[in-house]
């Protein structure tokens, strides 16, 4: 499935899916760590969050997680440009229900400059045509409960607050909320 490219035209762009490679890991680290300072930087205290960064979006990670053949990660593009990029996780790989029906969207990035465009949601019909195209029963994610405008999106799209589980920047203890989409009753593609 990693080697299938997801494609969909709009009115306003044309927007696909690149599945990643090892080949990809230095636009992949660049790109994660860009998107996640747009997001979360002005939010964390600067040495939990260089802590965080340096961890989760150095090389090393990056490169095994790419390697782990249950984590796959996509480039999102309109037309040539590069405008983010997510990463799914089954089975072990999920940070944390690892249930093998579902999938586990651990990380969904669109630039700044892309945002409001619609982009986000596109990514999700693609995402649940993936989980769908493996039969699994839902789809989930962890949001952090100080992010009401992801929550809103999700919430706007057929996600439930399930749980919650904690999540470290650094030494600083966050919580994350857990959502899910039932695939039978969510977005339909």
């Amino acid at each position: 499935m990693k080697s299938r490219i997801f494609k969909e035209e709009s009115k306003a762009m044309k927007l696909h899916l690149r599945p990643c490679s090892v080949t990809d890991l230095g636009v992949l680290v660049n790109l994660g760590r860009s998107t996640f300072i747009e997001a979360f930087e002005k939010d964390n205290k600067p040495e939990d969050f260089k802590e965080y960064l340096d961890s989760a979006f150095g090389e090393e990670t990056l490169l095994k997680e790419l390697k782990d053949i249950n984590s796959s990660f996509y480039f999102i593009y309109e037309d040539s440009s590069l405008v983010g990029y997510i990463k799914l996780n089954e089975k072990e790989a999920q940070s944390d229900i690892k249930d093998i029906d579902s999938i586990e969207l651990e990380r969904i990035y669109v630039l700044a400059e892309f945002q409001g465009q619609g982009i986000g949601e596109w990514i999700l019909r693609q995402v649940i045509s993936i989980a769908k195209a493996k039969n699994r029963f839902y789809l989930w994610l962890g949001v952090w409960e100080h992010n009401p405008k992801a929550i809103k999106f999700y919430q706007r799209l057929g996600f439930y607050k399930f749980g919650s589980h904690p999540y470290f920047i650094g030494n600083d203890e966050q919580t994350d909320w857990l959502m899910r989409l039932d695939l039978q009753e969510g977005l339909s593609i």
